[in-house]
């Protein structure tokens, strides 16, 4: 018989209303909600004082695995999910081997099964010349597109073959937007760029606007479900208005809490693609978050050791790590009155597994899996260092003090975070996604 979790007295955020109310667990899943105490269980969880939310989705991480264990693999990566109250990720195609054919797709599915202690799923990317392996995937959330800031066959620039892609295929597509003509005659015409703040010059608003805009363009042309990641600037929102149920977009926390003047302060630790831009960008980013211009907030996870980060500019890589601070962030934003906690919840959970097409993801609800985070939003700690899950063991927000913390993390009704510690027995699950549903716009 399947082990039953009785969770009480837990404030409990609904897809509707957040209510004090109990959430009985059976398995994997969400069997009952408002339940009597005397319901048979296993396990009673008294969450008095504290709040409950669905698992976070993020859909935008590079786990580095396989090709990059020294910076993180999937095992490390997932740990910091869960500490982080992540239940889901997505993880990019540009490991080694890059992700570009449905054989490489299964094997890193498999790989994860025997890794990953959250639930997983990947994105097959495209390349100069393999539309037949992405017309022919399956079990993958979507088509990844680098147009700009990538390498080899995975800078996908020529225009013959973007429309191919758009055209030809039927999963969601998502891009990383930088316009590549763009950042080179920008690092030309800085000499290549002496100092970490010639990045932001570099890495412009041209560059993210003209990419941006182009993306758009195929998918209203072709009528292709597009997913902008971490949109950067203020110019780029106006683009992303709902045309007709095809795009959504989605920003990033260090796009919200970062901008060019933290160079001085935190120099190649916020050195990022797309770069970091101004303050007002950044609050422009914000407002369209609020305004649900931007659905969704991703941390494009992306770690790099700090050996590698300190050589200086410009040999220095373009990442930071974030899948373990970006819930407490937010939590944070609301102890501050900035947003609400349904917001949160909508933008990191809800929303992104509707996006996706996620089957029983986002939402605490009846028949759906039991994902779930109990946070503590009086909680206040310091982001250190020295107290990071992620392999690479740095954070740019070092020192930073947060209010909202997760503390007990279930994937699929199995405690694998509580107390500071984590169970790194590989327990996650493949996530299922169901491509015919509508995804996003058919149900919110």
């Amino acid at each position: 018989m399947a082990h039953r979790t009785l969770i009480r007295h837990a404030e409990v955020v609904l897809p509707s209303e957040t209510v004090a109310t109990s959430v009985l667990i059976e398995g994997e899943r969400i069997v009952a909600l408002d339940v009597p105490s005397s319901v048979r269980h296993d396990e009673v969880v008294d969450a008095s004082g504290r709040t409950l939310i669905p698992g976070v989705v993020d859909d935008q991480v590079h786990f580095r695995d396989p090709g990059f264990p020294q910076k993180e693999d999937l095992r490390t990566g997932s740990m910091a999910c869960a500490a982080g109250g992540v239940t889901s990720f997505l993880e990019m195609p540009n490991t080694s081997p890059q992700t570009v054919t449905v054989e490489a797709l299964h094997a890193k599915l498999e790989l994860a099964g025997s890794k990953s202690i959250v639930n997983y799923g990947f994105y097959i990317g495209a390349t100069v010349d393999n539309l037949a392996e992405l017309k022919a995937a399956d079990r993958t959330c979507g088509i990844k597109i680098f147009i700009g800031s990538s390498t080899g066959n995975m800078l996908v620039d020529d225009q013959d073959v973007l429309e191919a892609v758009f055209a030809e295929t039927s999963l969601p597509i998502t891009a990383h937007c930088e316009d590549e003509a763009t950042v080179r005659a920008n690092r030309e015409r800085l000499g290549g760029g002496t100092t970490v703040e010639d990045h932001s010059r570099i890495r412009d608003e041209a560059a993210a606007v003209i990419a941006t805009r182009r993306a758009v363009d195929l998918a209203l042309r072709h009528r292709h479900r597009f997913h902008v990641l971490h949109v950067s600037t203020a110019a780029e929102v106006p683009l992303l208005e709902d045309h007709k149920g095809l795009l959504t977009a989605e920003v990033c926390p260090h796009h919200l809490f970062f901008d060019v003047s933290d160079y001085e302060r935190l120099g190649t630790r916020v050195q990022m693609n797309p770069s970091i831009k101004t303050s007002a960008d950044r609050q422009a980013l914000w407002q369209a978050l609020l305004d649900n211009r931007i659905q969704i907030v991703a941390t494009d996870h992306a770690p790099h050791t700090l050996d590698e980060k300190n050589v200086g500019y410009p040999d220095s890589p373009s990442g930071l790590p974030a899948v373990e601070n970006s819930l407490p962030l937010m939590l944070d934003q609301v102890s501050k009155g900035r947003c609400r906690l349904d917001q949160v919840v909508g933008w990191m959970c809800d929303g992104p597994a509707r996006v996706w097409d996620m089957v029983g993801k986002g939402r605490i609800e009846v028949g759906y899996d039991a994902d779930l985070v109990l946070v503590d939003l009086e909680a206040t700690r310091e982001v250190r260092d020295e107290d990071q899950w992620t392999r690479s063991g740095w954070t740019p927000w070092h020192g930073t003090t947060l209010t909202g913390w997760p503390v007990r993390t279930w994937v699929g009704g199995r405690t694998v975070f509580m107390d500071g510690e984590v169970d790194d027995r590989p327990l996650g699950r493949e996530i299922v996604f169901d491509h015919a549903r509508g995804g996003y716009w058919a149900t919110r």
